[in-house]
């Protein structure tokens, strides 16, 4: 009996590093486009982290592709990953909410961050704005150079254009409904 062959899903960092070459866009000219520096980027297409959705909106913006191209293969590994691997980036981890919303301007996130942890090394900034509700724990937003602290129950809305970080203050996992809107 033949074998069934299994199409095998790319990876986003693979699919940024085939759109970025086939653009001519230099790691760079990326980096200054994201804000993301060319060793996050280098360690991102080499599948040695798995980017924030905040990251991939930036660099769909940046090499001038639909979103969707890089959140629809998040979406659907996300979910094996939780089971398997605690922590999908650096400290946290996130599960798409609006499936089938690809190609649509509002995007929502279940975020897990880990206790007393931040992602490290990225500072996000992408067009748009963002909301943040928090179902559990203590967190800590800064936007700009404004520091917002939020426990559950609490929210905070938000110029997504603006330099702005997240991390877990709090001695247990935070969990929180994070909303994107991109033009």
């Amino acid at each position: 009996m033949p074998r069934k062959k299994v199409a095998r899903s790319v990876p986003v960092g693979e699919k940024i590093k085939k759109t970025r070459q086939k653009k001519k866009i230099t790691l760079d000219q990326l980096a200054n486009d994201t804000g993301c520096s060319i060793d996050y980027l280098k360690q991102l297409e080499g599948g040695r982290v798995i980017p924030p959705v905040g990251t991939l909106l930036q660099i769909s913006r940046a090499l001038e592709i639909d979103s969707g191209l890089l959140l629809k293969e998040e979406a659907s590994t996300v979910q094996r990953r939780v089971k398997a691997y605690k922590k999908r980036t650096e400290n946290y981890a996130y599960t798409v909410l609006t499936p089938g919303a690809e190609n649509k301007h509002l995007k929502a996130f279940r975020v897990a961050v880990d206790p007393k942890k931040d992602h490290k090394g990225v500072g996000y900034q992408h067009e748009g704005e963002e909301f943040v509700y928090v179902l559990s724990g203590h967190i800590e937003v800064t936007v700009g150079d404004h520091v917002n602290r939020l426990k559950a129950g609490q929210s905070l809305h938000f110029n997504s254009g603006i330099r702005h970080k997240l991390r877990n203050i709090g001695d247990k996992k935070a969990e929180l409904l994070v909303v994107i809107y991109a033009p």
